[in-house]
């Protein structure tokens, strides 16, 4: 696994390698600051301006944003280098806030308005960044979200990389939208159930397809990423955080679609890490007990499951009496049941926050909570650990029916919600059956088909070098 660290010194290396034809290429990328879109694109940047250290990065996300991504690195507004590689630079744009604007809690209030503000805040902002390094834009290297890179690449006679954060099969769902929506036309009470008609997906109902899909189609994310579906046709090379025979019938669809499609994943495995702390000592608890035998939790870092499924889960944990850590949000003296944690003290550890990949990997864990988020799903994974879904939105429900219905390294809880019976259903069936053993053999094949991919002459790796090569000649 690449680590700042390890990038820092091979920056240092290959300084003396340098091609001097790079010196004019600029590289601008444009970064989507909502939830986990921002830091694997800064990853994948910064593993690719590693291996190019004369071509210059612009990278593009609104001022709270590159505060967390560049954290240590000062943010002044612009001009404001990485602090491992000094060849990227990152900017402020204008998040689209109006003046004295007051949350109103919402979470998708802030999206919508950052969404009004495109392109025209980064174009504002890239016609900065051409004035301080007087080069013009050679490439753009977006969000997949960003449907309007195609038009803006064109007019700069740049090319365009959108990256794609999640898995191949979320993103044929956005590429076959029209198609989705013309078949479910008809489906205006919710009498159709399945979804029989899309490649790759067996099982697939309606109830799993993401929101904006074939319900709030006018809504500003739903606009955007149906612009987006039409428009990556145009995009020099679609590169996606996933790995080669992980979904081989989609793959052929979009490779059908896209002029090149390049798996360059898994991120956790080829892009740069920070490196984590144990903190509240996870990994010598873990050490303390035998193998397949704990149950991790986690929601990711923006979900809390609502009061009552946080107390069904206690309740079945409690019940079932399957050691546990959980990375629990907030106070879990309040947010859980009274007395439970007392309780448990000797079967589990709640912590506020854990290394979550390291964790994955050892071998005392036999199964994952997960809200199926696509990161979490690729740790557990390359962890080798099967997982209970309680999915929530986006691609989460998508994430969860491959899981259960074509990977078979996972089962839902029952109705989608965290219920007591549901959940002691669930771990029962992961932790103490054949059933459970059989997931786990698949979830390590799958383990080997990343490792694999990722090594010298791998598919990712070898992706991941003609990523670089389109991106910096």
């Amino acid at each position: 696994m690449f680590t700042l660290s390890r990038l820092k010194n091979w920056m240092s290396a290959q300084k003396g390698k340098a091609n001097h034809n790079n010196a004019e290429k600029h590289v601008a990328v444009l970064a989507f600051p909502f939830g986990t879109h921002a830091p694997p694109l800064l990853s994948l940047v910064r593993r690719i301006a590693a291996e190019a250290p004369m071509v210059t990065f612009s990278f593009f996300s609104t001022k709270k944003s590159n505060a967390a991504l560049f954290s240590g690195a000062g943010n002044n507004g612009a001009g404001n280098h990485d602090e491992f590689l000094d060849n990227i630079t990152y900017y402020d744009v204008n998040d689209g806030l109006p003046e004295g604007f007051v949350p109103s809690g919402s979470p998708v209030e802030g999206i919508h308005f950052f969404i009004q503000a495109m392109p025209e805040n980064f174009k504002n902002a890239m016609d900065l960044a051409v004035t301080d390094t007087g080069k013009s834009i050679t490439c753009l290297v977006t969000d997949a979200f960003y449907w309007f890179g195609a038009d803006i690449a064109e007019k700069m006679h740049a090319k365009w990389i959108p990256l794609w954060t999640a898995g191949a099969h979320s993103l044929l769902i956005h590429v076959f939208t029209d198609l989705i929506r013309e078949n479910l036309a008809d489906n205006k009470d919710g009498d159709t159930k399945n979804v029989d008609f899309l490649p790759g997906f067996p099982e697939l109902e309606v109830a799993d397809l993401p929101e904006g899909v074939i319900d709030d189609i006018n809504g500003p994310f739903a606009t955007m990423l149906h612009k987006m579906g039409l428009e990556l046709s145009r995009a020099t090379a679609v590169p996606i955080n996933s790995f080669a025979s992980i979904h081989t019938v989609i793959e052929s669809k979009l490779e059908a679609k896209f002029k090149l499609l390049l798996n360059v994943g898994p991120f956790i495995l080829t892009t740069p890490q920070r490196m984590v702390t144990d903190e509240h000592g996870c990994l010598p608890w873990l050490n303390k007990h035998e193998n397949y035998s704990v149950v991790y939790i986690s929601f990711g870092s923006t979900i809390t499951p609502p009061p009552h499924e946080l107390a069904a889960l206690a309740e079945s944990l409690e019940e079932c009496g399957y050691p546990f850590i959980w990375a629990f949000k907030g106070n879990p003296e309040e947010k859980l049941p009274k007395g439970f944690a007392e309780r448990t003290k000797t079967k589990g550890k709640i912590v506020p926050w854990a290394p979550q990949i390291e964790i994955l990997k050892h071998s005392s864990v036999g199964v994952c909570f997960t809200h199926s988020g696509w990161n979490s799903v690729l740790d557990c994974i390359v962890g080798g650990v099967p997982m209970i879904s309680r999915p929530f939105f986006g691609d989460q429900r998508l994430n969860a029916r491959m899981l259960e219905s074509v990977w078979h390294i996972g089962v839902g809880v029952d109705n989608g919600v965290l219920s007591k019976e549901s959940c002691k259903k669930a771990l029962e069936l992961i932790m103490s059956s054949e059933t459970g053993k059989i997931m786990r053999q698949k979830v390590e094949q799958l383990k080997g088909a990343a490792l694999q991919a990722v090594e010298r002459n791998g598919s990712s790796a070898t992706n991941f070098n003609t990523l670089i090569e389109i991106v910096t000649t």
